[in-house]
């Protein structure tokens, strides 16, 4: 199926990119030696996460099975869009990645992310990483031949101030805001009826397909969404919970609204409590206004309940347009993390 790209009276995406003919590796003065990412790197890499993410005392831990994810996807080229740092003992202390999303239709996007060994910090590691990422994106981009106002992005947790120091020297802005929230389970959980017309289900394979498309048209209006391809879709699922996972079907058996879940189970121990975490939650807008999105979230509270979880957990865009942040207020949610974006924007 071919998409038709909305028409821009920018310079083409080449011009704007401005990138590099070469994209330079990293200083070998820096003591590091620099290779592209391979799978058989999953296990030291996710040790070099879990010193990283130690450090900067983050209440998560990426798994195994999550690091593995970042050499799936068709859309991908692991050769030429990661970056390894190994030191004389072959032990990775940084690594980085840039990923540009292949469903993107109306702003094109390279999300940069990397990170650096606490050891290996303030030796100018992470400043050539920054770099190197910028080059890279910026190729990436001017290849998509999607000619859209195009971002070069990054998350970086509110905690770690120096990382966030580091983006701005290399040009980044802040431009938006994302919130951590959770809610005890054992406070009394709220009564939500479901709205007349919409009947909610487990998720169930027949109903992912449609669960895409309403997510595609639930976030069609909101920033920094683009479409999911069905592979995008499917990717990045090895903490799923389907179990947990619901969506909410219209007299037609139409998927109008949508809550999928994930258990990170490597993150309990570090917080010291069981959660269940709502990865996405969407409703179609015709639906909007009704109770179905507090519906949803009421019903998976309750089954994170009814397997023992202690929390529910979800993100959100603090500036998010359907006021997503006060509903979950009004739920009992609370702030317990927050993260920023940092763009340039092309």
């Amino acid at each position: 199926m071919s998409i038709d790209l909305p028409t821009t009276s920018l310079p083409p995406i080449a011009e704007r990119a401005a990138a590099p003919a070469v994209c330079p590796l990293p200083d070998p003065a820096l003591g590091l030696t620099w290779r592209p990412m391979t799978t058989d790197d999953v296990p030291a890499l996710t040790a070099l996460l879990t010193r990283i993410e130690t450090a900067d005392a983050v209440p998560y831990r990426t798994s195994e099975p999550e690091v593995g994810e970042k050499f799936d996807g068709d859309w991908k080229d692991v050769e030429r869009n990661t970056l390894l740092g190994l030191d004389a003992d072959g032990v990775p202390r940084a690594w980085a990645e840039v990923d540009q999303p292949p469903g993107d239709t109306r702003v094109v996007r390279a999300f940069a992310d990397g990170g650096v060994d606490p050891e290996w910090r303030r030796r100018g590691v992470g400043a050539a990483v920054v770099a190197w990422s910028h080059a890279r994106a910026r190729q990436v981009l001017a290849a998509s031949g999607k000619d859209l106002p195009a971002r070069i992005a990054s998350y970086v947790p509110d905690q770690v101030v120096d990382a966030a120091r580091l983006l701005t020297r290399a040009g980044m802005t802040p431009v938006r805001y994302y919130a951590e929230m959770r809610r005890p389970l054992d406070a009394p959980l709220p009564e939500v009826a479901v709205p007349a017309g919409v009947r909610v289900v487990p998720w169930a394979p027949e109903h992912d397909e449609g669960a895409r498309l309403a997510h595609n048209a639930a976030f069609s209006d909101h920033w920094g969404s683009e479409p999911r391809t069905p592979e995008q879709w499917a990717h990045g699922r090895s903490m799923f919970a389907p179990t947990w996972s619901l969506v909410a079907l219209d007299e037609a058996d139409q998927v109008v609204g949508y809550q999928l879940s994930g258990r990170y189970e490597a993150d309990w121990e570090v917080n010291g409590y069981t959660a269940g975490y709502t990865e996405l939650l969407g409703v179609v807008r015709e639906w909007r206004g009704r109770g179905l999105a507090s519906a949803l979230l009421a019903a998976t509270m309750a089954a994170y309940r009814a397997d023992g979880m202690q929390f529910a957990e979800l993100g959100v865009d603090t500036a998010n347009r359907t006021g997503a942040h006060r509903l979950y207020t009004a739920l009992g949610y609370e702030v317990f993390d927050s993260s920023t974006m940092f763009t340039v924007e092309l």
